[in-house]
């Protein structure tokens, strides 16, 4: 019998996803309540909607019920209620957005160092020399090394950049392939002191929240630009806003908020020193084609019997 596949995907990718050799029968998740899968489907293909916020319902009295996997299309699980992680199987997306999300990175970057908006003239007298900063010969810090945090650091190695990074398996555990030009900092205090670019690429937990605040900007260097592309919840908003103000920190590139979006008139929308963008990182209309052939490479090793990919550490939560 094929398993049958609630998803929140749209119609194409169920499509395309149907023609999976197992033949899976795929059926729409209810929008306004996804979970309902449980009495009905033996996989869920979830996706971060408004509704897994909308109303922080309780635990369903059907959990999982049926359900054998719940696959989060998202890398992070932080945007779905705890009682997901009690399926039998979860596994996430990890890794599908990577490449984009660290060209994201290396634009701000470049943004920053560059500052070709402040260069551009737009009238004969304001033709005049100016110079421009560099990023070869600068440091960039990786707080998490996972896939978005490794795909950074190839891209800073290749540019000149000295990359040094902070991981949860601490200084001592050996690095992948393709990091061996990556320095391991013993700890966040001393990335702070010595990053030109501070670039946020952890998990949300209950451990990462506000890790970012002000005793870890108290350490940063005044010229230091801080890149946030994980979560919102890692970092003090007001922590961040007054080291911006006291020139403590010198500029801020944030892609997420806490909440988002954050409420109207926000200090973060308006200040100088802060380009805030939607949570568009990860472009994912251009990286849908590589979740897909996740998903149906994942559901090749399931029903071989194998264990898909990127299972979520139910204690860990990532």
């Amino acid at each position: 019998m094929s398993l049958i596949i609630a998803s929140q995907f749209d119609a194409a990718f169920n499509q395309e996803l149907a023609q999976h050799p197992s033949r899976p029968v795929i059926v729409s998740a209810a929008p306004d309540a996804p979970w309902t899968a449980a009495n009905d489907a033996d996989v869920l293909l979830a996706a971060p909607t408004p509704a897994w916020l909308a109303r922080p319902a309780p635990r369903p009295d059907v959990w999982p019920g049926r359900l054998q996997w719940v696959y989060c299309g998202s890398a992070g699980v932080d945007f779905y209620p705890e009682w997901l992680l009690d399926a039998p199987l979860v596994t996430c997306g990890r890794g599908v957005a990577s490449d984009e999300i660290a060209e994201y990175v290396i634009a701000a970057i470049f943004a920053q160092a560059k500052g070709l908006d402040a260069a551009t003239i737009h009238a004969r007298g304001d033709w005049r020399q100016r110079s421009l900063g560099q990023v070869s010969g600068t440091t960039i810090g990786i707080v998490g090394l996972g896939a978005i945090g490794s795909a950074v650091a190839r891209r800073g190695i290749a540019l000149g950049a000295h990359v040094i990074a902070v991981r949860r398996s601490g200084p001592e555990t050996q690095l992948g392939a393709g990091l061996a030009g990556v320095e391991l900092a013993g700890s966040m205090a001393e990335l702070a002191t010595r990053a030109h670019h501070i670039v946020l690429a952890l998990p949300a937990t209950a451990e990462t929240r506000r890790l970012v605040d002000a005793g870890f900007l108290s350490r940063v260097r005044p010229d230091a630009h801080l890149i946030n592309v994980a979560r919102g919840s890692v970092v003090d908003h007001d922590a961040l806003l007054l080291a911006l103000d006291e020139d403590h920190l010198a500029f801020a590139t944030l892609d997420v908020t806490d909440p988002e979006p954050l409420p109207e008139g926000h200090r973060l929308y308006t200040h100088p020193k802060v380009r805030l963008t939607p949570h568009i990182a990860s472009n994912f209309q251009r990286v849908r084609h590589r979740l897909l052939a996740k998903v149906h490479d994942d559901l090749s090793r399931y029903t071989r019997g194998e264990q898909p990919s990127d299972v979520v550490d139910k204690v860990r939560g990532y």
